[in-house]
């Protein structure tokens, strides 16, 4: 594995729930595996008025997202870890001067040898960004004679098109496009990133990864939860864009991309950009009527428990047309894929959480046991993100007995299966990813813009009333009329059986 520099990470927003829930974890199983360097600090600034041991009381030792691996550690490992940790509060704002904040950087870089090597992780909203680059380039903490200086960003990356760019634009004035790593933790998952290996590592997938043998693809997210304590702020973004335009748009670019050049992070990345930029953007009205839907989840009952519907939820306007559910039909404009459907939906409150990319193979040309209903049965090959991470092949075969009667067998692999192989966490990967100065899982600004060129006019189109919000009760696989969108005799891939009695349908 590379060699991991000495470094500083500097967490703005640390009192926040990420950095107690997933980065400080995150960065114990990296000290736990040996993966830090030998001189490493993590430095906490926030709002929040704190000592180093109170933050360290309330991250780690007292930490309920660490206490399972406390417990088998030991004390001593807990406290090793813990000294690599500090605090610094920033005051009223983070509009405010950097001075103490750089002369708290200066003496522990002196004191732990860090060698002026800084990443700053912007665990704060968006609307912070510019400010806080602003503020650290006026510190003098964004120059690079003596060590290398890079900025994490959390999602969201941007509202829309426009907003995207000024973000962009904004954290340019400060730091070079190669500085900013745009985090999206779905890429950190393991199975996103067999994608690329399945891919281009196998001859036997490669060369059928075209119009010629590949009917059509099909992606789906979804979860079994409703939007829980997050209604004020979903009830302003919504499924589109709170998971379409950034998480399902970044696998979507591996499916659809071509093969880079080599392994490094910028070929696959302006692979990944060509891919993006390739989508066929969808302006007719009539058009977006016919291949987008958008729905929302009602009150139901599931296992006999009464369940919210989402604008009964604490924060959401009792006449919100938010979506929970979006599903989007959509053509790619190469040779690759000419005329190829790419189906694509992700909702809250669905029966199982799965999250899953589904490659639907032609039938054979000549059907010689089409009477048997084979094109029922077309060969899949389906990939899981989540859970139950592998890959499964469906494939037809003889039942045994008299006459060729045709059923479908699996040809599968998990990655629980691999008991010697060390799995990291989403948020492991990226950060020591970032920490070596990889940027392969991470988003380029053209990236993130050619997404959002794409997603925007669905966006401004489901704005007019007249666009319809269509009803599924909370357990259900989505709005009844969502297998609309397909062409023939397909539908949406349910895995799972529904969790609900009820089958209702409405427009809202």
């Amino acid at each position: 594995m590379k060699k991991t520099q000495n470094q500083m990470l500097i967490i703005f927003g640390a009192s926040g729930d990420l950095t107690a829930r997933k980065l400080i974890p995150a960065i114990y199983n990296l000290h736990k595996d040996k993966h830090l360097p030998e001189n490493f600090v993590v430095l906490g600034a926030s709002r929040s008025a704190m000592t180093d041991q109170e933050f360290r009381q309330k991250v780690v030792q007292e930490s309920e997202f660490l206490k399972d691996r406390i417990s088998k550690d030991g004390k001593d490992f807990i406290a090793d870890f813990a000294d690599k940790i500090f605090y610094e509060d920033l005051g009223d704002n983070y509009d405010s001067s950097y001075k103490a904040l750089a002369k708290r950087i200066g003496k522990l870089n002196k004191e732990k040898e860090c060698e002026e090597n800084y990443i700053f992780y912007l665990s704060t909203p968006p609307s912070l960004y510019e400010v806080i680059a602003k503020n650290l380039c006026e510190a003098g903490l964004t120059k690079e004679e003596t060590g290398w200086k890079r900025i994490i960003v959390e999602k969201p990356f941007g509202y829309s098109l426009e907003t995207a760019k000024e973000l962009n634009e904004g954290l340019h004035k400060y730091f070079n496009e190669p500085q900013v790593y745009r985090i999206d933790h779905y890429l950190g998952k393991e199975t996103v990133q067999n994608l690329l290996v399945t891919r281009f590592s196998n001859s036997i997938f490669e060369p059928t990864w075209n119009r010629r043998y590949i009917h059509h693809v099909e992606i789906t997210n979804a979860e079994t939860v409703g939007v829980e304590k997050r209604g004020g702020y979903y009830d302003k973004s919504g499924a589109l864009r709170d998971m379409f335009q950034s998480h399902l748009l970044q696998v979507l670019s591996l499916i659809v991309m071509e093969p880079p050049i080599n392994a490094s992070a910028e070929e696959i990345r302006d692979e990944k950009v060509k891919a993006l930029k390739s989508l066929r953007l969808m302006t007719d009205p009539q058009v977006l009527a016919t291949h987008t839907m958008k729905g929302q989840y009602v009150a139901s009952t599931i296992d006999g428990k009464k369940v919210k519907g989402y604008r009964e939820e604490e924060g959401v306007d009792p006449n919100s047309k938010t979506e929970t559910f979006a599903a989007v039909k959509f053509f790619v404009d190469n040779w690759r894929w000419k005329d190829v459907p790419f189906y694509v939906r992700t909702a809250k409150c669905m029966p199982t959480k799965v999250t899953e990319v589904v490659i639907h193979f032609k039938s054979p040309a000549h059907e010689v046991f089409k009477s048997q209903d084979v094109y029922k049965k077309d060969n899949k090959l389906i990939i899981r993100i989540q859970p139950d991470e592998g890959i499964l092949i469906k494939f037809g075969v003889k039942v045994p007995g008299l006459g060729f009667h045709v059923e479908q067998a699996n040809l599968e692999f998990y990655y629980s299966d691999l008991d010697s192989a060390e799995i990291m966490d989403a948020y492991e990967r990226l950060l020591l990813d970032a920490m070596q100065g990889d940027a392969t899982l991470y988003a380029r600004a053209d990236e993130v813009e050619a997404a959002w060129r794409f997603v925007d006019p669905i966006l401004k189109y489901w704005e007019n009333e007249e666009v319809p919000t269509f009803g599924y009760p909370a357990g259900t696989w989505g709005p009844r009329n969502s297998d609309d969108l397909f062409e023939g005799h397909f539908g949406w891939r349910n895995p799972g059986d529904l969790l609900t009695d009820e089958t209702g349908f409405c427009i809202l």
